[in-house]
Parts: C-alpha cells; sequence; structure tokens
C-alpha cells in the first residue's frame, strides 16, 4: 500500500508555499510520500529544492475552468486554475491520499488522516454544510476522474472554482457518514479566525493544519529572526483585524522557512565571488534570517506591549507582547520543531 500527500503549484509564489507545507509534513515525521503537481515550470534552482522535498515531481496540464462570472462573486478570478487540482485523481500507483493546498501548514503529524475515506474533509467556514477543499483525503481513480470532468463541461462550478465542483460531486458529504467529516483542527482557516477569537484561545493549541485562506499569503510578508516580527503585506491585511489574528501563524510559516527551506538553496561559487542562491521572489518580499528593520509603528519597533481593552474589544491583538496568544505560539512552534534541532 502507497499512500502520499499532494499539494499542486501553478506559479513560483505557491512553490515557496508547497516547500514550506512539504518541510513541515517531514518536520512532523510523516512516514508516508509526498508528492507536488506541476502546473508550470519551475525555474531550476527551484525546481531542485522541490526534488529535495518532495518524493515526486508530476507535469499536469493547467486546466482554468473560466468561469469569471462566478469567480467575481468571490472577487477572487485567480481561482479558476484550481480546476487543475482535479488531476490528482489520476495517480493512481497511490492507494490513498491527501491533498493539502500549497497554502498550508502543518504543526502536528496528521498521518491518522489516511484512515478515513474518500472524500473526508472539514467544514468550510463560509458554509459549513460545504466541505473546504484545502484539505482533503481521497482514493485515486481513473473513473472518479472522467465523472468529475464530465460534471465539469456538463454543469460547470457553482463557484468557478474547484470547491463548488467537488462539493455537487460528493454532494452527500453534509447529510451522510459523519466520519468523513474531519474536525476544524486539521484545516483551521488562519485568516477567518477573528470573527471567533475566543475559541481561537481555546482550541488554538490543537491546531494541526494552518490554511492561509484569501488573497494575502505568508510569502507577501517579510519577516525578521532579530526581533520575531513580521512585516508589510498587502494594505487590506495590515489595516484589517485578520492580520492580528493571522500575524502569529505568519510568524511560525517564516520559521519552516529559514530554517528548513532556505537551506535547500545552495552556495555557487563563481571565480572569486561566493553567491547565496535564494528564492525566486515573484516580486513577494522575502527576508533573510538576520531579518529587515521592518516599518516602524504598532508592529514594527519590536517592543512588546500588552493589548489595551480597546484594542481587545477591535480585535487589535499584540501577539508579539503579553497577550494571551503566547501560550498558543509556544505550542505551535514546539510541534513544528520537535523533530528538528533548530534552537
Amino acid at each position: 500500500m502507497t499512500e502520499a500527500y499532494v499539494t499542486l503549484i501553478t506559479n513560483d509564489s505557491y512553490a515557496k508555499g508547497a516547500l514550506v507545507l512539504g518541510q513541515s509534513l517531514r518536520n512532523c515525521a510523516t512516514t508516508k510520500k509526498l508528492v507536488v503537481l506541476l502546473g508550470y515550470k519551475p525555474e531550476p534552482q527551484l525546481r531542485e529544492a522541490l526534488q529535495k522535498t518532495f518524493d515526486e515531481l508530476i507535469e499536469v496540464s493547467l486546466m482554468d475552468s473560466g468561469d469569471a462570472t462566478r469567480l467575481a462573486l468571490m472577487a477572487r478570478p485567480e481561482l479558476g486554475i484550481t480546476f487543475t487540482k482535479l488531476q490528482c485523481w489520476t495517480l493512481t500507483h497511490y492507494t490513498k491520499c491527501v491533498f493539502m493546498d500549497a497554502d498550508t501548514l502543518v504543526v502536528e503529524n496528521i498521518d491518522d488522516l489516511f484512515a478515513r475515506e474518500e472524500l473526508s474533509a472539514a467544514p468550510d467556514v463560509g458554509w459549513p454544510d460545504m466541505f473546504n477543499t484545502g484539505v482533503f483525503v481521497f482514493k485515486p481513480s481513473m473513473e472518479t476522474y472522467g465523472k468529475l470532468m464530465e460534471l465539469a463541461k456538463s454543469e460547470g462550478s457553482f463557484d468557478g472554482g474547484d470547491q463548488g465542483l467537488l462539493n455537487s460531486y460528493f454532494s452527500d458529504w453534509s447529510t451522510t457518514d459523519i466520519s468523513r467529516h474531519l474536525p476544524f483542527v486539521y484545516n483551521m482557516a488562519a485568516n477567518l479566525t477573528y470573527s471567533y477569537l475566543p475559541a481561537l484561545l481555546k482550541f488554538g493549541t490543537q491546531v494541526k493544519v494552518v490554511h492561509f485562506l484569501g488573497s494575502s499569503k505568508p510569502w507577501h510578508f517579510s519577516y525578521s529572526s532579530e526581533n520575531d516580527n513580521v512585516y508589510g503585506g498587502s494594505s487590506s491585511a495590515t489595516d484589517s483585524n485578520m492580520f492580528h489574528t493571522t500575524k502569529p501563524f505568519i510568524r511560525t510559516w517564516w520559521k519552516v522557512f529559514n530554517h528548513s527551506v532556505q537551506p535547500l538553496f545552495t552556495q555557487e561559487t563563481v571565480g572569486e565571488t561566493t553567491q547565496s542562491t535564494s528564492v525566486p521572489s515573484s516580486g513577494a518580499p522575502i527576508s533573510s534570517e538576520t531579518g529587515s528593520t521592518g516599518p516602524k509603528g504598532s508592529f514594527g519597533d519590536g517592543v512588546p506591549r500588552p493589548a489595551t481593552q480597546d484594542q481587545w474589544e477591535r480585535g487589535e491583538v499584540n501577539y508579539t507582547g503579553d497577550d494571551r496568544f503566547q501560550n498558543i505560539q509556544r505550542h505551535l512552534d514546539a510541534m513544528i520543531y520537535k523533530n528538528g534541532n533548530f534552537y
């Protein structure tokens, strides 16, 4: 029996995410194979890093729903290419797989998922009678793949992406076998937890997989190891409550990147000059292990401060200070590094 975790990349940015995902799985001592579907051709040094992380790289054809109208309802036109994900069902040399989006991060071993049956997934935060397709258990099958393609051609996807199509195909998920409902901790939406912060504070230490939903991803930020702080991102992210609750998880993502991914990029000696090969940035900020000075202000001065009551009520919690989330962050770091010697 051969089982595998599968992810998909369609550009350099998501390749960085896949590298962190793969290394986080390895750091958590998975015994399963790691597979990445390549929906584009990464440049040589990036491909080499992927080969060091994943057991198998498989080139696939890029598929796009082309449904601009439905995608516009979510203001996420880029999600049409998630149809490419459906090709994971063609991996019939594996008996069972767990698909994970490249914007997920594993903080505790999740190999127990392979005891679940198809299609097992966690409820979607936006509509809990649907499942979220960021993490799901499936059985590769050309028959299933063919039926999914037929459904895509005949009806399309009600949200323009893979999630709408898969929920239509596995339409009995919400009403039949409850064992196919994964607990939320297997697919915790980091940037939506602000809507129920008390639950995050109570159950955060049980999180196994962090999912960075939305348009702002960890690689859109930069990280300073000098003061263990996160900077940058889009203005919409830094101005919202979501950034405050997502920040500790972005910090953890960057720690995995610095400790487990960056070393995959070897130094190249050219004549008398030694050059360090870094991850292609594709316009996204990438900080060095020494960190950047970062912007000044509420998150940039490196001074820990407890949040005031008003800040708590607005969701503006300074997790680098004396606030309650520190115990959760310590747990996440301990889980992701417990199999390595990073400190």
